[in-house]
């Protein structure tokens, strides 16, 4: 199966299930390393401007104009086009909530990992299931191979 793992650059255990998911035979995509070559480490705003943090709202919408953004956003939009699945790995933000939503919307399969407890979030019902184990990733994907 082909994985969109969805998470936050911060976030302790998304390399952890990036390695899991591709130990159990899936195909994974990876925001930290999207060419999967240890080159190119993924969009970052810094690259744009390092004051980046300190930007104005009106100074946000026009970066996200800028050609690097655009190179950025269409790596990880793309990903998640070729996807059949999403593994949203907890704690994590917007963007990684907003992947998992749109996923869920184009009919793909969406995991939430929650390894550490977390503030409860019902919209997470929507999803297929919510994960709290390293071993529970080898179902992703059973349900849609009858293998349950």
């Amino acid at each position: 199966m082909k994985v969109y793992v969805a998470s936050s650059w911060r976030n302790p255990f998304q390399q952890k299930v990036v390695k899991k998911l591709r130990e159990l035979g899936h195909e994974v995509y990876d925001f930290k390393n999207p060419q999967g070559n240890g080159v190119n480490t993924g969009f970052h705003w810094s690259e744009i401007d390092p004051n980046w943090e300190a930007w104005q709202p009106n100074e946000y919408v026009e970066h996200l104009k800028h050609p690097i953004a655009d190179r950025g956003f269409k790596s990880d939009f793309d990903a998640m086009k070729w996807a059949d699945c999403c593994v949203m790995v907890l704690p994590c933000g917007r963007s990684a909530n907003t992947e998992a939503g749109w996923m869920k919307g184009s009919g793909k399969e969406v995991h939430v990992f929650m390894p550490i407890s977390q503030e409860p979030e019902l919209m997470y019902k929507i999803y297929d299931s919510v994960l709290i184990e390293f071993d529970q990733l080898s179902t992703i994907g059973a349900m849609s191979l009858n293998v349950l």
